[in-house]
């Protein structure tokens, strides 16, 4: 069950961090650590989908169900079902690299236009 757990956790955390990557901005804006995270998070997520690999937290979520005993019981909270089907969108793969390439683009602008304005 610790299992199950776990990997619930970590889809809640995935998902968390999915919008950090899109609003991130406006809180790295302000602070430099979280612009430094944000840009490296931006930069991961770019760089996880134009080679087609695997999110590290969906590797860790998958192996953490795969130690689950998918003979309990109970076989997910209702929050969780849905938060799992926000992180875990069906997209062809084109499109979420388009996506991300975008979402890239725009902070990466957004973070140039408020550094020019402080100069």
């Amino acid at each position: 069950m610790e299992y199950k757990l776990l990997a619930d956790a970590v889809v809640l955390i995935h998902f968390l961090w999915i919008v950090f990557l899109f609003f991130g901005v406006y809180f790295g804006a302000r602070h430099r650590v979280l612009r430094i995270l944000h840009l490296s998070g931006l930069a991961i997520a770019l760089i996880i989908q134009v080679f087609g690999w695997y999110c590290p937290l969906t590797t860790l979520e998958v192996w953490l169900r795969s130690k689950h005993d998918p003979r309990l019981a109970y076989t997910g909270s209702y929050i969780i079902h849905y938060v799992e089907k926000i992180v875990y969108l069906e997209l062809s793969r084109t499109l979420i690299v388009i996506g991300t390439v975008i979402l890239v683009g725009f902070n990466v602008w957004f973070y140039r236009k408020r550094r020019e304005r402080r100069t």
